[in-house]
């Protein structure tokens, strides 16, 4: 399957040293799931774009930080920009502070992307509203890498109000997730800040979630999943 992706997937000009790169990182074993928290590492991950359209924007830069031990690795995080072509638009800029040099003399989008997914190796991923983030993702691997991005994320963005109903007719965004447990970001819109919120709330819920007997990974999927489910059949 992978060679076929290849040969009728858009081209994609790697060196021998990014290939074996990208081949290391689909031979990894996927996580055991049903493992407790403490015996798995997951990683919080937020992005930054061009702007909001999955289609038409592209993908400025990237951050993530571990959650090993149920605790936050502040000395394991992951920070890249993406080189752009141009940079995006004044308004844009005043949203995530990455300047136009910045952007135009940011790291080799194939070369950024794989030193991702060497740092991300096959932990379970964490976000809030991980649509966007996921696409944007997936967007730019398959156009610098030629290939697909496959790998199990935990939409907090569900597993909140799962967790929490009581708090979920008021709550949405996840500012209004992190204020309300005193999570405090104070580089909003910075990838890398907003990835810290997220694992920060993560820990939240997963302390709240174990104490309702949820103790692996697999139990926030299901209950982000069922929760997602329920949302979309009362609209």
């Amino acid at each position: 399957m992978r060679l076929l992706r290849r040969l009728f997937g858009p081209a994609a000009k790697l060196s021998p040293e990014q290939r074996r790169r990208l081949d290391a990182w689909w031979s990894l074993d996927n996580p055991d799931l049903d493992s407790g928290h403490p015996l798995l590492r997951y990683v919080a991950v937020d992005v930054e774009s061009t702007g909001l359209s999955v289609y038409g924007d592209q993908l400025i830069a990237i951050g993530a930080i571990t959650i090993s031990d149920s605790r936050i690795a502040y000395d394991s995080s992951f920070y890249s920009v993406l080189r752009q072509e141009t940079a995006s638009s004044d308004d844009n800029i005043l949203v995530h502070g990455i300047g136009g040099t910045s952007q135009t003399e940011g790291g080799d989008p194939a070369d950024v992307l794989l030193d991702f997914l060497d740092f991300i190796g096959s932990a379970p991923l964490i976000g809030f509203n991980t649509v966007f983030d996921e696409a944007m993702i997936r967007k730019a691997i398959r156009r610098y890498l030629g290939d697909k991005f496959d790998r199990q994320w935990l939409d907090l963005g569900w597993l909140a109000p799962a967790i929490l109903p009581g708090y979920a007719k008021s709550f949405r965004s996840l500012d209004d997730w992190t204020e309300a447990f005193g999570v405090l970001n104070l580089r909003r819109h910075d990838a890398l800040a907003d990835a810290l919120a997220t694992a920060q709330l993560f820990q939240v819920l997963q302390h709240r979630a174990s104490e309702r007997g949820m103790r692996s990974a697999r139990d926030l999927l299901e209950a982000a999943r069922s929760q997602e489910w329920l949302t979309k059949q009362r609209r």
